[in-house]
């Protein structure tokens, strides 16, 4: 694959190292991150600082996003001096951000009227998947797009698919964070009782990890909740997130989802406490104070 300029807005927990193996694959890498501090490293090995997304995008073969909040893809894209505004024609615009499906069309629309092409690709994997470069990436929007883009997704993951138009990529995001978070409440619950019941959390999790209630969250996750470590892979604030999101797209189709509903009741007792900037496991760390 020929050298490209890709601009990578949003350097964050994931996206630091998942722009990281771009640059070292030979892309002209231009980066935009809120804090500048958070792509300090990037710019050390060789990638251009831009003061804006909008800058970040103007030159740039293909511009990738990896931001918070499905508001913060709405400003980037659609806002002044957003994405879409500055990203010169022709240009592939890849949101690998967690965020809404219908949001993901509009953006999608909005793109192909000024001539670009547009992608949503989130993912799942976490900070070790994005470090080792074997995320999962969940794709929505045209073949031709797609096709362009897989070279660059090859970079960031092991299992990408296209699932359909604009839009199905962020579906298959939220199926994806329905099992996760659901799953979180498993092992939490599992390992609780384990402790109340005098056993060592460590071993029983030895003992059940690798049969039927074993997950990669249960394999990844446990072991840091175990031993206090809480620092955040992936932000409560961030399930939380995912949470309301699938919950509004399940009433958009008339879906309960009562596990998921008590998964979220769960998550604000945990934000609730000042834990929303901690990882995921830290659910755990409620059912301790329970």
């Amino acid at each position: 694959m020929s050298s490209l300029i890709i601009s990578f807005i949003g350097t964050g927990v994931m996206g630091r190292s998942m722009a990281g193996h771009l640059l070292k694959a030979g892309h002209r890498l231009q980066v935009y991150n809120r804090t500048r501090a958070k792509a300090a490293d990037l710019v050390a090995a060789g990638a251009i600082w831009h003061d804006s997304a909008g800058s970040a995008a103007a030159q740039a073969d293909v511009v990738i996003t990896m931001l918070g909040f499905p508001t913060d893809v709405e400003v980037t894209y659609l806002g002044a001096d957003g994405i879409i505004g500055r990203a010169k024609r022709g240009a592939l615009l890849i949101d690998m951000t967690t965020s809404s499906p219908l949001l993901a069309r509009r953006v999608a629309v909005a793109a192909a009227e000024r001539g670009l092409e547009a992608l949503d690709a989130p993912v799942s994997g976490g900070d070790i998947g994005a470090k080792e470069a074997r995320l999962v990436i969940m794709v929505g929007g045209e073949q031709i797009a797609f096709d362009r883009a897989k070279p660059i997704f090859d970079l960031m993951g092991k299992n990408v698919a296209l699932l359909g138009p604009a839009g199905a990529g962020q579906h298959c995001k939220m199926a994806n964070q329905i099992a996760v978070a659901v799953g979180m409440v498993a092992w939490c619950e599992a390992l609780a009782y384990a402790k109340r019941a005098g056993l060592d959390p460590a071993g029983v999790l030895a003992s059940i990890s690798g049969g039927a209630a074993g997950s990669w969250a249960m394999t990844t996750l446990a072991p840091r909740a175990l031993a206090g470590n809480y620092a955040p892979g992936f932000y409560v604030k961030h399930i939380l997130k995912d949470i309301r999101i699938a919950l509004e797209s399940a009433a958009e189709l008339k879906l309960a989802l009562p596990g998921l509903a008590c998964a979220k009741k769960l998550y604000d007792q945990v934000a609730a406490r000042g834990w929303e900037d901690c990882g995921t496991q830290a659910l755990y760390r409620l059912y301790l104070s329970l």
